[in-house]
């Protein structure tokens, strides 16, 4: 019984944590420094912040049965990245975040190795 309130207050967490800080976007978002095409208006990094870190850790190092994501490109391509946004894994859900913003975080997060 206690195993089954704390994964439920656990994925209660999770949810209401990956709602993210909406309404704190900018307008104007510096050029891409990361080595990717600077074409997308998205900050992935802010993107990230915003969304990820909450269960993921502030240094994407992992927290709990959260995977770590600083080296997340070495194990998973963009595309299986891309995946995990749209469809959800393990206790993250689908689609935290969508279109533009997760193709500029697949791709950054993808360059982590």
């Amino acid at each position: 019984m206690k195993k089954g309130l704390l994964t439920m207050m656990l994925g209660s967490a999770l949810a209401l944590g990956a709602c993210g800080g909406g309404g704190e976007t900018t307008t104007e978002t510096p050029p891409a420094e990361d080595g990717g095409s600077g074409s997308s208006s998205v900050d992935p990094e802010q993107v990230v912040q915003q969304n990820c870190i909450s269960c993921h850790g502030e240094n994407l190092e992992g927290a709990g049965n959260f995977p770590a994501l600083n080296n997340v490109g070495s194990r998973l391509s963009q595309d299986e990245i891309r995946s995990i946004i749209d469809n959800g894994q393990g206790g993250m859900p689908a689609d935290i975040i969508e279109g533009e913003e997760a193709d500029a975080v697949a791709e950054w997060l993808a360059n982590k190795k």
